[in-house]
C-alpha cells in the first residue's frame, strides 16, 4: 500500500518480514504464510519490551516453532527492559504514556516515547542490520524490506507507510478482507484460539477490561502493575533523584485512581445509554472500557504525541 519514491524500476523487496506482536492480527499473519496463503516471509521480527503477558511469550515460542518448521525464523530483537528501565535511577528517562492529575485537578497524558524506543528503534535496527547496511551505512536507493503489518479491515485508519525509504508497509489482512472476528476464527481453527492481545502488561492505554484480564489470568504481571503503578505516583526515579519531581501525580489507570483501588467489575453503560449522551462522551465511554482505539502498535502510534481528548499534559 506505500508509494516508492523513487522514478527507478522497482525490482521487489530484498527482504520479505513481518512485524510481529505475537497478538490476534499478527499472528494471524504469520499463520497465512506459513500455510502459504501469502508468500513467506525470510523472518518475523518481535520486538520485546520485556513486559509482555505471560500468556504472549508463550505463543511467541509456539509461533517461533510453528513457523520455523516452515522455514520463517522468528527473531527477538530488544531495547531493554521497559518496566527495570523505568523504575532505575541510573537509566535514562523515557516516557510512558501514564494518566496525569495535575495540581488543580485536571487530567493529563504523559508523552508516549515507548512505542518509538522500545519497539520501532530495535525493529528499525533489525531490518538495516538484515539488509546489509547497519547504522551508520546509507542503504542504497532502490534496496528495501517489505514489512507485513497485522492492521485488520476494522483498523484500516492506522495503516500507515513506515517513512522510511528502505522499510515499505504492506497489510496483508487488509488485502484479503480480514477483520478482527475472521482472525479469531481463523485462528480457532487452527489451534491458536487462544490467543492474546499483545501489549504491555503495565500499558497505560488498557481499558477495564484489559486490566481485568491482567488480574484475573496474570496473576504476577497484576502484582507486578500494581507495584509499577505505586513507585510513579510522583514521577520517575531518574527525575526525582535529579530534583525533577512532577508537580502532580502519575497514574497507570486512566481513571488516576491507584490501580488496587479502581473498581474494574463496575457496569459500562449499555448501548441504549450510550445513545443519550453526546458522542464524545459515548467514545470516552468505550475507550474507559476498551482501552484506547489505537494502542501502542509501533507502525500506528502517534511517538510523542498525547491522545487526542485526554486533556492537558503532566505539568
Amino acid at each position: 500500500m506505500s508509494t516508492p519514491t523513487s522514478t527507478a524500476p522497482d525490482t521487489g523487496p530484498a527482504l520479505r518480514l513481518l512485524s510481529l506482536g505475537a497478538g490476534v492480527q499478527s499472528t494471524t499473519v504469520l499463520l497465512l504464510a506459513c500455510e502459504g496463503e501469502i508468500p513467506p516471509f525470510d523472518v518475523a521480527l518481535f520486538a520485546d519490551t520485556g513486559w509482555e503477558p505471560r500468556a504472549v511469550y508463550a505463543n511467541l515460542r509456539r509461533l517461533a516453532i510453528h513457523a520455523g518448521k516452515r522455514g520463517i525464523p522468528v527473531r527477538q530483537v530488544s531495547a531493554g527492559d521497559i518496566r527495570a528501565d523505568a523504575l532505575d535511577p541510573r537509566h535514562r528517562f523515557v516516557s510512558m504514556p501514564l494518566h496525569t492529575l495535575n495540581p488543580d485537578g485536571s487530567r493529563g497524558l504523559a508523552r508516549r516515547q515507548c512505542t518509538k524506543e522500545y519497539k520501532l528503534v530495535p525493529l528499525k535496527k533489525a531490518a538495516r542490520e538484515l539488509l546489509g547496511y547497519p547504522h551508520p551505512r546509507r542503504v542504497p536507493r532502490g534496496v528495501y524490506a517489505e514489512q507485513a503489518i497485522g492492521i485488520s479491515t476494522d483498523e484500516f485508519t492506522r495503516a500507515k507507510d513506515s517513512g522510511l525509504r528502505f522499510l515499505r508497509n504492506t497489510f496483508p489482512l487488509i488485502d484479503l478482507g480480514f477483520d478482527r472476528t475472521r482472525c479469531v476464527d481463523y485462528l480457532t481453527e487452527r489451534g491458536f484460539g487462544a490467543t492474546v492481545k499483545s501489549a504491555c502488561v503495565g500499558c497505560p492505554f488498557h481499558g477495564n477490561a484489559g486490566w481485568r484480564w491482567i488480574r484475573d489470568h496474570d496473576p504476577l504481571g497484576w502484582a507486578e502493575a500494581i507495584e509499577f503503578d505505586r513507585a510513579i505516583r510522583h514521577g520517575y526515579p531518574r527525575a526525582t533523584t535529579q530534583g525533577q519531581q512532577l508537580r502532580g501525580q502519575y497514574f497507570l489507570h486512566r481513571s488516576c485512581v491507584p490501580l488496587d483501588q479502581v473498581d474494574l467489575d463496575a457496569p459500562t453503560r449499555t448501548k441504549k445509554h450510550l445513545r443519550l449522551i453526546t458522542a464524545e462522551a459515548a467514545l470516552g465511554a468505550d475507550t474507559e472500557e476498551d482501552g484506547d482505539p489505537d494502542g501502542c502498535s509501533p507502525w500506528s502510534c502517534r511517538s510523542g504525541e498525547p491522545v487526542p481528548g485526554s486533556g492537558k499534559r503532566a505539568a
